[in-house]
């Protein structure tokens, strides 16, 4: 069974959450992760005059595009974005967006879905974001999966991360490096997506 990485990342942040995600994912035996992205939206003059986002831009250069057949192809989809002021990216929500066919299709239906965000601060709104981003995904007809208390990991972090999914806070600079706290919750979420999915599919 595939499971659906589906990020949008600015400085590569996200990326490497969904990297961590993927490895939950493969630890599942019958599971495999597909890593996918979306179509970048900022204007490219403010991209090129940023030293961090062109950084981030050259660091996802081979990552591809989602299609609507990844979209099929899914058991269970994992989506992860930075948070805009309590919000999804409006890259990954503009992608959300177009799914209109696939939703009439049922393509979503009774698959589970987990979130996962950063943050440059510690309150930025990781918790928010991830509630806030449910909407879209009850919409389509999924499952909501977040990340269980016996991950051990979640009494002790001193980054990101919580019940509702995993968080990493990248610092003010965006360079924080993921912690192993924030890094065994992300792989946490992946697992439990993929176990989750196979027992679905039945």
């Amino acid at each position: 069974m595939k499971v659906l990485v589906l990020y949008y990342s600015t400085f590569g942040n996200v990326l490497d959450m969904a990297r961590l995600v993927a490895e939950g994912v493969e630890s599942v035996p019958g599971a495999e992760a597909v890593i996918r992205t979306v179509p970048e939206l900022m204007p490219d003059e403010i991209i090129q005059g940023n030293d961090g986002m062109k950084a981030g831009r050259e660091k996802q250069k081979d990552i591809p595009l989602v299609t609507d057949e990844d979209f099929r192809e899914a058991g269970a989809i994992a989506f992860g974005t930075p948070t805009r002021f309590g919000n999804m990216a409006a890259q990954l929500k503009n992608r959300i967006d177009q799914v209109s066919a696939l939703w009439m299709e049922g393509v979503f239906e009774d698959k589970p879905a987990g979130i996962f965000v950063s943050t440059a601060s510690l309150h930025g709104g990781q918790e928010a974001t991830i509630t806030s981003s449910l909407g879209p995904l009850m919409h389509l007809g999924m499952i909501p999966v977040g990340v269980p208390y016996s991950t051990q990991e979640l009494f002790v972090t001193q980054g990101g991360g919580s019940p509702y999914g995993p968080g990493h806070v990248a610092g003010g600079n965006n360079d924080r490096a993921i912690d192993s706290e924030e890094s065994a919750i992300c792989r946490a979420l992946g697992a439990r997506l993929a176990r989750i999915g196979l027992k679905l599919q039945g």
